[in-house]
């Protein structure tokens, strides 16, 4: 089983006894000091830093000789799923794009956005699979990012760390033995051989795998989340609008007897606030 890179220093390692040129490496540091700002304090459920996975992502690509624009699309590719761009909303903006931009350049954007919009359902995943033949060269290219990301998300079993019981790790392997095959047929059509021999072992090893059921880690997520320090405190306008998003979904949600009493305390509050809290 091929050994990547897990930290900085070790992809930076592997670029230059890969041969990139120092324009190539400087893309890549650049990209990376980027990340560092996006995915601080971000964590994977298994309780492995995101930003190792991202390297991890990244050294994959690189040990396939990608082009450095690939290689550091790779090192940023959950930018707009997971990356924190100092604003209370998710995915892809206008201005989310223009930072990504003026940080790592358009060449890599382009493909940081292309594999935001790479759907990844089952019913996704085969409509991709029957119609790779049609892909143009790019979008190859961001197909490749994405078997890179799912390989790197297996490599180490973090997978099943995170699992609950038995049942739900017995659940995943399961998953695993029908996804796996998918995942190498696409490598082998995308002329990748041996990332499809790495994807296939690393399949049969996750299969296969005994994994104590223990609290290794004690998260409930199963998404990437945030870890912020004690010292750490949230601007007021930023809680404010995230408390504000959440606060319209939980009455998008509601019953119209829960929406009817959130109106009356929303009147009892401007109302107060208006007679200076005299009521």
């Amino acid at each position: 089983m091929h050994s990547y890179a897990q930290t900085n220093v070790q992809l930076f390692n592997q670029l230059q006894s890969e041969r990139y040129s120092k324009k190539d490496r400087e893309l890549v540091r650049r990209t990376y000091e980027f990340a560092r700002l996006l995915f601080t304090g971000l964590f994977l459920p298994s309780g492995k830093g995101f930003i190792d996975h991202l390297v991890g992502t990244a050294s994959i690509l690189a040990s396939l000789h990608s082009p450095a624009v690939v290689v550091a699309a790779g090192l940023i590719h959950a930018a707009y799923l997971h990356g924190d761009f100092g604003d209370a909303r998710k995915g892809v903006s206008e201005a989310k794009r223009k930072k990504v931009r003026d940080a790592v350049g358009e060449s890599v954007e382009d493909y940081v956005h292309r594999y935001d919009r790479l759907l990844w359902t089952e019913q996704a995943i085969r409509q991709v699979y029957d119609h790779l033949a049609h892909l143009g060269p790019v979008d190859r290219e961001v197909l490749l990012i994405r078997v890179a990301n799912e390989l790197e998300h297996q490599l180490d079993l973090g997978s099943l760390y995170c699992n609950k019981s038995e049942t739900e790790q017995e659940r995943h392997q399961r998953y695993i033995k029908s996804y796996g095959p998918i995942l190498v047929s696409m490598a082998e059509r995308l002329s990748v051989f041996p990332l499809a021999v790495e994807i296939a072992m690393t399949s049969k090893d996750v299969a296969s795998a005994r994994i104590p059921v223990v609290p290794w880690i004690k998260s409930k997520h199963r998404s990437a989340y945030l870890v912020t320090p004690t010292s750490y405190r949230r601007r007021l306008w930023f809680t404010f609008c995230t408390k504000a998003c959440d606060g319209f979904q939980f009455c998008l949600e509601a019953s119209s007897k829960v929406r009817r009493r959130i109106s009356l305390v929303q009147y009892l509050f401007r109302r107060a606030f208006r007679c200076g809290g005299k009521v």
